[in-house]
């Protein structure tokens, strides 16, 4: 038997529910795609993943030991946020090695081992080659150049500060410089033996003269952020390890060479040895004594930070600085190593290759920064969040967005049912029509 013919009610609805089903899946199809997109992107991002340096783009390595565990009743501060325009130009921005273009530029030292490091022209800014620059390290005892340079500028060279014992006991189970309780010496001669030897007594003596540790810190942190060390955070003004202690080989690069310009403190970095009453303080980093020209040599280590290093020579009408951060001395001391990346630096110099970058004289203007979530992997940008914001801005979600698209669906599915019962009256008015002509007939 043949199928009965579809009314032309019932046709034209089911044509309009095809339509209306046509697009829904349409728009199904699109949004799902689009989030299917954004999804591998981001997991194609996550697991490609970048190099191991990025591992330190916002906070240090974990730490090895309890040093930096907050004290009861507080919480460790959260990384500090990484600006979107990396500080010094967009090349210090990236892991791993930052070299020169030039195909005459020779490789980097082997025997440099330092996760992060930086050579750069102290009187230009320029930096010359560089290695993870911008990665977030600990800086042991280096951070006591801004410790120098706060001190210099706040209290007088020649005031007089007196050592307690509060100052010798805040160096017990650490390195002392060993200026014993009742000594008094002035803000020159103290900063002169805390840039020769690593030391934790003479850092707290001259933070409780600045008006405490605290206070310190506050002067300390901000005097890093007007010079543009955005990596950096002090959380002890002598160097040891503590809760949220951050930098960077760029920023004690650009913390050196901004100390440099005050002439108290290049003045006290020149000085080879000091005598503090019965104590007499020495600079035992051998760079002073084995590299022609070298002008400064620090070396200092913490359980947490490995081995750190600042050194600078000047050679040839130059003046290059060496940061080395998170090294280790198996097969090199840290005096060598910053010796055979001075000489790096002086070939490059003498060879007049390109900059990778330069050295800040101030603050980079306010932008908006990538947010910093410990918990987070910094390589991971998978989460469902930026999934679900690319779905909702394609083209479909424009139009119809979250609530429109319901609403829309709605009101079609009520112009069909208007549609059909207009239909069906019409239908009904017209049989009754028929019936009443053949009546009549």
């Amino acid at each position: 038997m043949p199928l009965p013919a579809r009314r032309p009610a019932a046709a034209l609805v089911m044509a309009l529910t095809s339509m209306v089903t046509a697009v829904f899946v349409a728009t199904g199809s699109a949004a799902a795609a689009i989030a299917t997109t954004t999804s591998t992107t981001a997991t194609s991002t996550s697991t490609s993943g970048a190099p191991s340096e990025c591992t330190n783009k916002q906070a240090p390595p974990p730490a090895e030991d309890d040093s930096e565990q907050p004290a009861p009743g507080t919480t460790a501060p959260d990384p500090l946020p990484v600006p979107v325009d990396p500080v010094g130009g967009d090349q210090l921005g990236k892991c791993g090695f930052v070299l020169p273009p030039d195909e005459s530029a020779p490789p980097p030292p082997a025997e440099v081992s330092a996760a992060s490091w930086v050579v750069a022209d102290l009187d230009t800014g320029a930096v010359l080659a560089a290695k993870s620059p911008h990665a977030r390290q600990r800086p042991a005892s280096l951070i006591k150049v801004l410790l120098a340079m706060v001190a210099l500028n706040d209290l007088k060279p020649s005031t007089p500060v007196l050592i307690t014992q509060e100052d010798v006991d805040a160096a017990k189970g650490f390195s002392a410089i060993g200026v014993p309780a009742g000594g008094k010496y002035t803000v020159t001669q103290l900063v002169e033996a805390m840039l020769l030897k690593p030391g934790n007594d003479v850092p707290h003596a001259l933070a409780r003269a600045l008006g405490g540790v605290p206070k310190t810190l506050d002067l300390m942190n901000g005097l890093a952020k007007q010079m543009g060390a955005l990596d950096t955070r002090v959380a002890t003004p002598g160097g040891l390890d503590g809760p949220g202690m951050s930098t960077s080989a760029y920023d004690l690069a650009v913390i050196y060479r901004h100390a440099m310009q005050m002439p108290a403190f290049a003045e006290a970095a020149g000085v080879k040895s000091v005598s503090l009453g019965g104590v007499s303080v020495h600079n035992s980093d051998s760079l002073l004594t084995s590299y022609a020209g070298a002008i400064t040599g620090i070396s200092s280590n913490t359980t947490d930070a490995h081995w750190t290093n600042l050194s600078a020579a000047a050679k040839d009408g130059h003046r290059l600085v060496t940061v080395l951060l998170r090294g280790e001395q198996d097969d090199y001391p840290m005096y060598r190593q910053s010796s055979k990346l001075l000489d790096y630096g002086f070939t490059l110099s003498a060879a007049n290759t390109h900059a990778v970058g330069a050295l800040v004289d101030q603050a980079p203007p306010v932008k908006p920064s990538v947010s910093s979530t410990p918990a987070k992997s910094t390589t991971d940008t998978s989460d469902a969040s930026s999934v679900q914001t690319a779905a909702d801005q394609s083209p479909m979600y424009e139009a119809f967005g979250n609530v429109g698209m319901p609403l829309t669906a709605l009101a079609v599915l009520v112009v069909l049912a208007a549609l059909v019962m207009y239909l069906r009256k019409r239908r009904a008015r017209a049989a009754r029509a028929r019936r009443l002509a053949a009546q009549n007939h």
